[in-house]
């Protein structure tokens, strides 16, 4: 972003005009990967309404299945970091799957990390479309294939590098504890030349007593580019979950070792520890 000093250069999203041919690309890419996600949707949103109305008892035993999430979090806390300076978020999405594995979704948040950061873009939602795969390898193991797009609609000034991101991923659920690497195929959430950057995440969620779930997670996120030593970092989440009646209240606490050049942000360094308080009904 253009920063009037150097100390805001080196916050979180620094930017850099990139190569022409490398920015077309990779906005070919991104632009292909939301497409995907958003065709996936569409086509499975188009095909289910199709066969419920057939038949009533049909729709009942459709292999096809609709679901919708509703949350608010205190702050939205992304990957250690907060992502609406500390304050509440209203969240939700939809998630279409069948039971071969397939699946594709939206996601909506709230957000005002762009805006603080560059006071002249204008942008304060996320929409994450995804789609993939997950199959069941064993009856207590399951893989996860896929693509992810960030998107940040808004205005933005010349100039600045956009922060959409398009990530593919892979990873491994064994009931309790789950693995998952993100890779990123472009510029990563406004950075400059960071294609190839990366975030891995090993998380741990199991039911403790009387219903309370605790929730543990460790994560690494890797930049590449001439900013990568300010930029990688490794967050972790310790957490407790109670579900009452389809309404699952959750805290977690948060922290990360995010360098103070690179996530200081109102002269706030946005990956310092956090208290997340949740509350969330899937329908």
């Amino acid at each position: 972003m253009n920063r009037k000093t150097q100390q805001e250069q080196q916050t979180r999203f620094p930017q850099h005009a990139p190569l022409g041919r490398r920015r077309l690309r990779n906005a070919q890419f991104a632009g292909l990967a939301t497409l995907a996600a958003a065709g996936a949707l569409l086509a499975i949103a188009v095909i289910a309404p199709a066969q419920a109305a057939e038949n009533a008892d049909a729709a009942d035993a459709s292999p096809l299945h609709l679901s919708g999430n509703l949350g608010v979090v205190s702050q939205y806390v992304f990957r250690g970091t907060t992502q609406t300076n500390e304050k509440p978020a209203l969240q939700g999405g939809f998630d279409l799957t069948h039971d071969n594995g397939l699946y594709a979704g939206i996601w909506m948040s709230n957000i005002s990390w762009i805006s603080d950061t560059n006071p002249a873009a204008s942008a304060s939602l996320e929409a994450d479309l995804y789609a993939g795969w997950k199959p069941a390898v064993t009856d207590w193991l399951n893989a996860d294939i896929g693509v992810l797009h960030y998107a940040y609609p808004g205005s933005y000034p010349g100039g600045m590098t956009k922060p959409d991101t398009t990530e593919i991923y892979a990873g491994l659920d064994a009931k309790w504890i789950a693995f998952k690497y993100s890779y990123s195929t472009g510029n990563t959430f406004g950075n400059a030349n960071t294609s190839g950057s990366s975030y891995a995440d090993l998380s741990v969620n199991h039911e403790l007593f009387a219903g309370i779930s605790g929730i543990a997670h460790i994560g690494r996120q890797r930049y590449t580019g001439p900013n990568s030593p300010a930029l990688s970092y490794t967050d972790w989440k310790l957490g407790l979950t109670r579900d009452f009646s389809g309404y699952v209240l959750g805290l977690a606490y948060t922290d990360t070792n995010t360098a103070d050049a690179g996530y200081t942000i109102r002269g706030k360094n946005i990956g310092s520890s956090q208290v997340v308080l949740s509350l969330n009904k899937t329908f």
